[in-house]
């Protein structure tokens, strides 16, 4: 077989933390497709890699080849991460399997189709394996397509993220691929962890402790609440109002949590027990990784997002660095824009640990 380029497209690319961890790895990320301009537009100021902007319904795999100069059959790498909001556990009980968004998942599985790539490589949140019916129908439809495919919820803290973050991870390989793979005695696999817990830590010289909040963000400048750092990007920080910010100091003193809040600062909704999100108005812990970042992780009052020692939340640059982007890298759009950048963006760590071993398993079977 001809050796073929180390190239990828990235579907549902978002600002682009699923390109800049295969760039990582050493794979070319040639293509993207975002239909939010504000995303759009983040990925085209720090990425090589042109981006069509529209909906992936009207995208064809003979568009994307044309784009970047291969025939059907060439593609190394066809990586994305569908919109999951359908699937995440907020929205579930609401709407389900009849989100409009969860669909988009066969999209991804007809450009599968139409692309023919050696790999495939999916996230998603694991609710997605856990709920769907419609994740089932994807990956028997990505098998009649001619892949074998394994899946499986992997934590991004176990691959150098420093963040607690489980997703679902699909990785795939074209037919004639595997039955090379076979012959070689090679099994489809997902990346071996670099890092874990310190209580795992014991007789395990191979891996490394989860990395922290402390490692990640302590060296950024300080901050107030509602306030800017000119001289590193992004690094500003959402304002309090006057209860929220007695609220962020009382519980820096009393236990990390809503929970140690006195009945004249806790909300009337969390006064009833069992109520609402345990981590709101939460902060972080230093020395542990951070809690699962979201869209809103810039808002004290929508998780545990409160800065371990300054009484604001986190700024949209500890954000992004708690998802291994770096500091050069940097996002347009408002706060709002930017912290749903952050949050829905796929850790450049974990990204990176799936192409590395894409990359190992092609060399291995000397296809690039």
């Amino acid at each position: 077989m001809k050796k073929k380029p180390r190239v990828a497209i990235d579907l549902f690319s978002g600002a682009g933390g699923l390109s800049c961890g295969l760039i990582d790895s050493g794979i070319e990320v040639k293509t993207a497709v975002e239909i939010w301009n504000i995303a759009a537009s983040t990925y085209r100021k720090n990425l090589k890699g042109s981006v069509i902007e529209k909906d992936i319904k009207n995208v064809k795999g003979k568009e994307i080849l044309n784009n970047i100069g291969l025939r059907k059959g060439q593609l190394f790498l066809l990586a994305g991460c569908p919109p999951c909001q359908g699937f995440s556990s907020q929205q579930r009980n609401k709407k389900g399997e009849k989100d409009e968004r969860n669909l988009l998942v066969f999209e991804f599985a007809r450009l599968v189709y139409e692309l023919r790539p050696l790999f495939i490589l999916m996230e998603n949140v694991p609710g997605m394996k856990k709920e769907s019916k419609i994740f089932k129908k994807v990956v028997k439809e990505l098998r009649e397509y001619g892949y074998e495919i394994i899946y499986d919820t992997l934590n991004a803290a176990d691959y150098g993220v420093p963040q607690i973050r489980k997703r679902l991870v699909l990785h795939g390989v074209r037919l004639d691929i595997y039955k090379k793979m076979i012959k070689k005695k090679i099994e489809l696999e997902f990346p071996e962890k670099t890092h874990t817990s310190s209580k795992n830590l014991v007789n395990n010289d191979k891996l490394e402790s989860w990395k922290t909040v402390r490692q990640t963000i302590s060296d950024l400048p300080k901050l107030d609440a509602g306030s800017i750092n000119d001289n590193i990007p992004n690094h500003f920080s959402a304002g309090l109002s006057k209860i929220n910010l007695e609220r962020i100091k009382w519980i820096r003193n009393h236990g990390g949590s809503r929970n140690s809040l006195p009945e004249e600062l806790q909300l009337n909704c969390h006064k009833k027990k069992a109520v609402g999100y345990g981590d709101v108005y939460g902060i972080m812990d230093w020395d542990k990784p951070a809690p699962t970042l979201t869209g809103g992780c810039l808002s004290y009052s929508k998780g545990r997002f409160g800065h371990p020692e300054q009484d604001r939340a986190i700024s949209a640059r500890e954000a992004a660095r708690l998802q291994c982007f770096d500091d050069k890298f940097v996002f347009e759009g408002n706060k709002t824009e930017i912290s749903l950048q952050i949050g829905n963006a796929v850790p450049v760590n974990l990204a990176k640990a799936s192409g590395d071993y894409f990359i190992r398993l092609g060399e291995e079977l000397r296809i690039i």
